[in-house]
């Protein structure tokens, strides 16, 4: 039962980032097994990590950060795209190493803040 539902909640965030992961090519998506996406919609929690900037897309308003593990919400260290705003991206190059707050919410995780 517990390894149906991992395979569940992997397949759920696996397709929510397959807009992603179709224009992030090598984007690694291992390790994912157990990971928690769904935050409480009305007060999704804010957790901290720090990471090497991969990719910035300004088009699409996100940045793919290489990130450590994330105990606060259960993540393994993995590159994924995060959604940002134009400000937070201000003087935000790749090759980066960042110290950066997240909220997931509805599946998505967007940045709160970010700092070289």
């Amino acid at each position: 039962m517990k390894l149906t539902m991992i395979a569940v909640a992997s397949t759920v965030f696996a397709l929510s980032l397959s807009v992603h992961a179709e224009d992030m090519p090598g984007m690694k998506m291992d390790g994912m097994e157990g990971m928690q996406m769904e935050q409480d919609s009305k007060q999704a929690q804010v957790a901290n990590a720090e990471g090497t900037i991969k990719a910035i897309d300004t088009t699409k308003h996100t940045v793919t950060i290489s990130h450590e593990a994330v105990p606060a919400v259960q993540w393994p260290p993995m590159t994924m795209a995060f959604s940002v705003t134009e400000n937070q991206l201000a003087g935000l190059m790749v090759g980066d190493h960042v110290s950066f707050s997240f909220r997931v919410k509805d599946g998505k995780a967007a940045i709160v803040s970010i700092k070289n």
